[in-house]
């Protein structure tokens, strides 16, 4: 904890520097994120930060792996001025306005296509709710598709029934007890200590968290479904972006479309190279029977029923202006 606030002060004081120093003297700011450094949307994260340093006089340090802040915690963190720049998965914040959890409606955006439009269409809508929290987000980057994370071959939707499932935000649980399963909301960190003790025995998630957990010393087989491509968001605290010179601004937000256009290409090679890293480890990858995909399919569109039930006007008309766009 100490060691936090020494961290967290740090970061004030670079706050310091924005204000009297402008762009001739470099400027530290910290950035949390909570994946480890051989996750894919961390590598991108330190390619922008090369870009960064290369064009502003911002020099970010990041704190990958949730050794800074946890994950969950980064927006508020964020919010509350502790730090400048961190990642956050938007999927955990359906509590807030269902706008987070659209895109993790099974079946709804379920290609790079998709999900590219969905994100153009979502953006003006997220930069307002954010302006109003006094962040700002510099760009998306999407996790592959997901799958089954299972200690048995899926051949039908009843393989799910009663099986304790880990999965990543609001709309997930609701997919997974369609399906079946008992399904929990849990951070990454705390995977495999639930393994370990019995609170959960499969997963739904993406190849890469398989490979981030070692997925295969508790399960044995990935059934790939596609389906869904929640998405992660680099976001500023504006204190922090608005004390920057012109010119350091506009460079961030060059790097910015730069990392954003660099992690949608990781995030689709990742998916084939990620399964055979999986095939490696002993695991049995398969596709998702046609079953299970039309069961989804089918859950997508009544989960979307009821997310137009809780969403705003603003919100449904940005789902009608996407699929009429389909």
């Amino acid at each position: 904890m100490g060691n936090l606030k020494t961290l967290l002060a740090s970061a004030v004081i670079g706050a310091g520097m924005l204000a009297t120093a402008g762009s001739a003297q470099a400027v530290e700011w910290l950035m949390a994120s909570g994946y480890p450094d051989s996750n894919f949307h961390t590598k991108n994260i330190k390619a922008f930060i090369e870009d960064v340093k290369a064009t502003t006089s911002v020099d970010i340090k990041l704190n990958s792996n949730d050794s800074l802040i946890k994950l969950d915690a980064i927006k508020t963190a964020l919010q509350r001025g502790q730090i400048p720049i961190g990642e956050i998965r938007l999927g955990v914040y359906g509590n807030e306005d269902p706008m987070y959890i659209l895109a993790g409606l099974p079946f709804i955006a379920s290609t790079y296509a998709e999900a590219w439009l969905l994100k153009d269409l979502q953006k003006e809508y997220f930069d307002k709710i954010f302006d109003e929290a006094g962040l700002k987000i510099l760009y998306y980057t999407p996790w592959p598709g997901q799958g089954f994370y299972t200690k048995f071959p899926v051949t039908k939707t009843a393989d799910f029934s009663g099986k304790k499932l880990r999965i990543y935000s609001t709309a997930t649980q609701k997919m997974g007890e369609m399906l079946g399963f008992d399904a929990t909301i849990l951070p990454f960190a705390e995977i495999p200590q639930a393994f370990s003790t019995g609170l959960i025995e499969a997963l739904f998630t993406s190849p890469q968290t398989g490979i981030d957990i070692q997925a295969w010393d508790n399960t044995s087989n990935f059934t790939y479904a596609g389906a869904i491509f929640s998405k992660n968001a680099v976001v500023v605290s504006k204190q922090y972006f608005d004390a920057l010179s012109a010119e350091d601004k506009a460079g961030i937000l060059a790097a910015a479309a730069k990392a954003e256009l660099r992690g949608w290409e990781m995030s689709a090679q990742t998916t084939a190279d990620q399964i055979g890293v999986l095939k490696k480890n002993g695991m049995e990858a398969a596709n998702a029977p046609e079953e299970v995909v039309a069961k989804m399919k089918g859950i997508g569109q009544e989960m979307m029923k009821g997310w137009r039930e809780g969403a705003s006007p603003e919100a449904n008309a940005i789902l009608d202006r996407y699929l009429a766009l389909q």
